[in-house]
């Protein structure tokens, strides 16, 4: 054994007690005591010795002997006569032996004449007798190992699969976690080694975390028979206990490709343990010893031996360096202990148990080991002389904590990789907790790799157009039989992934749903039964799906939209060309072309310059006439508003405003409705019942489903949205059921009812059907939001690789693509495309021509106020002229204008005065009623 394996503090001790004479027997006899099964570790026990005598730097003066004896695992009379012959013999130390009954009264008599008693075993005692160490990892400390490794690998609810009452001692510590769910199944024959009815019965279960705690030789029948019923797959992950996993034949269950996970406390592919096993074979060929290849391979309790015989050694040289040290017979029934007994197991304790807080060196001779320290304080890094007190064998670090026991080791986690071999990702420290080694980018190489070559099961469902039959004369086998958007991406992935592709139609046709007992059903049950590796189709992502099984990242965004019947063309109306106006702007127009023709008529009795000599001829008429009655009015009106003119016309301001302002408002409306008019008549109308989901709810004439335990069906089924929930009671009460088998038996009912039905389903199957049915259309927008995943069994490993893989085709477009192939081109794609129908026209509203009238109003408004103006004024000179008062010229005006029946008046001159002439600015006419004058 090189000396590198050893990290000791032989350096510094020596400096010590470099002027002490050693004063050890020149042989030193040690009893190692085996039973019939323990081959390995008697060869370990005998190359320890051997190692350390070959080693000068340990014992220079003395040469160890170790005495083998066999005992039956239950012989406690003859185990006690031979500890008591090998202790009439002299002896320093006691190892083993394994049995536990066999160890309990080897100790007993070890304790009696302080003699070290060194153990290899799992043992659970919380107390240690004072003359006993043991090198195995304390019970406490393992089950803080499993329980820190399981929740770093993320596991809940898992089965423990248990052989003992001393498995449920290490378990301890998973089954007080509030976070583990376990199913503790103790592990029971129904036939001499056969386990497979308690294995199928964990299957049935559906669990596929399992931790095995049952003993080496038992372990690989367990695995055998779990991989013959199917329990040990890609999708099952296994923690194995045994520190001993790495002897585990793994021949017959390799190439499942299952998660093994384990710990080890000895790294069985280091050079230093290799060189160690490669002593043995040569030695025991040497002297012509011959063992099975499997007895050459290095155990734990194998490891623990070999660095206990090193452990004792180095404690008893650094013992004779403190004080003179004899070894003598000691005789059982004699009551005289050995005198160094209690300062060898002192510094076998200290040197692997100092705390870091403690600065003095070997402890007092003679005197127990106590030693007190408090593990809540504050760890610090250790001094030089403390390191140097540390020992490293083939087991890591050699420690105890203050009562005797090995609480502080290094457990290294290792998992079958790609190449279906134990390889290191991770350790195992008490204060450190599991540490895995390995990176996110480690572990998807190392699932691509996985993947590389694999043959992957893809069930699927028909549906056009995501999977469907292929067009073929001749019969086609295997994945030839089918093409669609969802094989075609598969065949991508597996491109990318390198890996081979199966298809397979689910037998019952159903995506997956769960019945009243719970139970799924349709391609969800596949990939629970691990039947497929893969389900793809329009398989939406829902809730209840996702805590059943895996998704990968959505290919495609959808939602629920409806499809319907095409309505007839509108039969033309006789009334159609009233259409372009809806019904309050004619009554508007009408009102208005009244109340204008009304004003006209009013303005032109109050305006003087419509009054007017009716005979042009006569210079000096004695009467006047208004050219604007009001049928003339009216007239006026309705032949401006046709574009059609009249033969009069205003002359004064006021009627001309009113004139002006109705043909703006004419010219509106006109040129309005004549736009209007030519889009209604080119423009095909539909008389279309329902625009969306919020008039199937009010309506009961058309009746509407959805494809019967689907997406669709789910979502109405727990809306509490109140039209939702309105429209599943329609759904549910209907008779006969509304809800089809697929969504093609849905599209073909709308096909046949003539708008007596609607079906409800995914707008990209909608999208695909109207382009190759021309009497369908989509109706409304999108009721939900939902996407369309490629299922996996739960804890699937491959979920990320395919998630990336889909990343990567969404990036570079190939989704995209694909799309466009078959919703487009393939299989009658693009029969209904005839561009992009021109939007309706709808009848003009009092909101899109209300300012025309807005307009008319304030130009109305404006007229009546000139016209006041003008009649103001004409008065003021008429009272000038007459020398008459104001008012009463205003009040004889006023009543004249209000005589709507008078349409003619006489002419008034001023008495004793001139008339005026036509060079006057104006000539002053007079209106009264009353009047007198002679006719002309």
């Amino acid at each position: 054994m090189k000396s590198n394996v050893w990290n000791t503090a032989a350096l510094p001790l020596v400096l010590l007690y470099v002027l002490h004479v050693s004063a050890l027997p020149d042989t030193i006899t040690i009893g190692g005591i085996f039973g019939s099964q323990d081959e390995r570790q008697k060869i370990a026990f005998r190359y320890a010795v051997e190692a350390v005598n070959r080693d000068r730097s340990i014992l220079s003066g003395s040469r160890l002997i170790g005495e083998e004896i066999e005992l039956s695992n239950d012989d406690s009379f003859h185990a006690s006569k031979k500890v008591c012959g090998l202790l009439r013999r002299g002896v320093a130390a006691i190892f083993g032996p394994q049995s536990e009954d066999t160890a309990n009264h080897v100790q007993s008599i070890c304790d009696t004449l302080e003699v070290p008693h060194i153990e290899m075993r799992w043992d659970y005692k919380l107390t240690r007798a004072d003359y006993s160490i043991n090198l195995y990892p304390h019970p406490s400390s393992l089950g803080k190992a499993y329980h820190s490794v399981l929740l770093t690998l993320g596991w809940k609810k898992f089965v423990i699969l248990y052989e003992d009452n001393e498995s449920l001692v290490r378990m301890q510590d998973l089954l007080k976690e509030r976070d583990f769910l376990p199913i503790v199944r103790q592990l029971q024959e129904t036939q001499p080694n056969d386990y497979r009815p308690l294995l199928k019965e964990i299957k049935r279960a559906q669990i596929t975390n399992l931790v095995i705690d049952v003993s080496a030789e038992k372990l690989p029948i367990v695995l055998r028979q779990a991989a013959q019923i199917g329990l040990m797959t890609e999708y099952h992950h296994y923690f194995i206990t045994s520190l001993d996993f790495h002897l585990i034949d793994l021949e017959d269950i390799k190439y499942g490709g299952t998660n093994i996970s384990a710990l080890q406390l000895i790294n069985p592919w280091s050079p230093e343990l290799l060189q160690v096993v490669e002593g043995w074979r040569l030695g025991e060929l040497r002297f012509s010893r011959l063992h099975p290849q499997e007895l050459m391979k290095m155990t734990t309790e194998a490891a623990l031996m070999y660095d206990a015989v090193q452990l004792f050694a180095r404690a008893l040289a650094n013992l004779d360096r403190a004080n003179t040290v004899d070894i003598g017979p000691l005789y059982c029934e004699g009551d005289k202990p050995w005198q160094h007994g209690n300062s060898l197991i002192n510094f076998m304790k200290w040197y692997s148990s100092r705390p870091p807080n403690e600065n003095s060196y070997p402890p007092p001779i003679n005197t127990p080991y106590r030693t007190s320290y408090n593990y809540s304080m504050p760890r610090r890094n250790p001094s030089v002389m403390e390191i140097a007190a540390q020992i490293f064998g083939l087991t890591g670090l050699i420690k105890f904590d203050a009562q005797g026991f090995r609480t502080e080791f290094q457990l290294n986690i290792v998992e079958m990789d790609q190449k279906e071999t134990l390889k290191k990702v991770g350790t195992w420290t008490l204060y450190g907790g599991a540490n895995y080694t390995r990176n996110q980018v480690e572990e998807s190489d190392a699932v691509d790799t996985k993947l590389m070559n694999k043959t992957i099961i893809v069930t699927t469902a028909l549906a056009s157009p995501y999977t469907m039959l292929a067009e073929n004369s001749t019969a086609l086998l295997g994945n030839d039989r089918f093409e669609g958007f969802c094989v075609d991406l598969v065949l991508e992935i597996a491109k990318l992934k390198k890996f081979n592709v199966t298809f397979q139609l689910v037998a019952d046709g159903a995506y997956g749903s769960k019945n009243e007992e719970g139970e799924w059903n349709g391609m969800i049950r596949e990939l629970l039964d691990h039947r497929a590796d893969m389900g793809i189709v329009d398989f939406t992502i829902t809730f209840e799906r996702e805590e059943a099984v895996d998704f990968s990242m959505p290919f495609m965004n959808l939602g629920i939209s409806i499809i319907y019947k095409k309505p007839q063309k509108k039969a033309p109306s006789l009334f159609s060309f009233a259409s372009p106006f809806s019904l309050d702007v004619w009554i508007y127009m009408a009102t208005a072309y009244l109340g204008v023709s009304v004003l006209l008529f009013i303005l032109a009795r109050m305006a003087p310059d419509e009054w007017d000599c009716p005979y042009p001829c006569i210079e000096e008429p004695e009467e006047l006439e208004n050219s604007f009655t009001l049928p003339d009015c009216l007239w006026f009106m309705i032949g401006t508003f046709l574009c059609q003119g009249a033969d009069i016309a205003p002359r004064a301001v006021s009627t001309r405003i009113v004139a002006g302002i109705w043909w703006f408002f004419t010219l509106i409306m006109i040129s309005s409705y004549t736009a209007n008019l030519a889009a209604f008549l080119t423009v095909e109308r539909m008389d279309a019942p329902i625009t969306g989901a919020e008039d199937l709810a009010k309506q009961t004439k058309i009746k509407y489903g959805s494809k019967a335990g689907g997406s669709t069906y789910g979502f109405f089924k727990e809306s509490n949205i109140e039209t939702y929930k309105k429209m599943w009671t329609a759904m549910s009460n209907a008779r006969p059921t509304v809800f089809t088998k697929s969504n093609d038996e849905g599209v073909q009912r709308v096909s046949k009812a003539n708008g007596a039905y609607a079906f409800l389903m995914e707008s990209s199957s909608i999208e695909y059907e109207v382009e190759r049915r021309c009497d369908l259309m989509p109706i409304g927008g999108l009721l939900d939001s939902k996407s369309y995943g490629i299922a996996l069994p739960p804890k699937s490993p491959y979920t990320g690789a395919i998630s990336s893989a889909i990343l990567r085709l969404k990036e570079n477009g190939k989704i995209h693509e694909l799309k466009k192939k078959w919703w487009k081109e393939k299989r009658g794609g693009g029969r209904c495309k005839t561009g992009p129908a021109p939007p309706p026209s709808a009848e003009l509203g009092l909101a899109n021509v209300g300012g025309v009238f807005v307009v008319v109003t304030a130009g109305s408004v404006i007229a009546v106020f000139v016209a006041c103006c003008e009649f103001f004024w004409k008065a003021r000179k008429l009272a000038t002229y007459e020398g008459a008062s104001f008012s009463k010229e205003l009040m004889e005006e006023i009543r004249f204008s209000l005589s709507f029946g008078e349409n003619e008046k006489p002419v008034r001159k001023s008495p004793g005065s001139a008339r005026p002439t036509d060079t006057d600015s104006s000539t002053i006419y007079s209106q009264s009623y009353g009047y007198t004058g002679s006719k002309k």
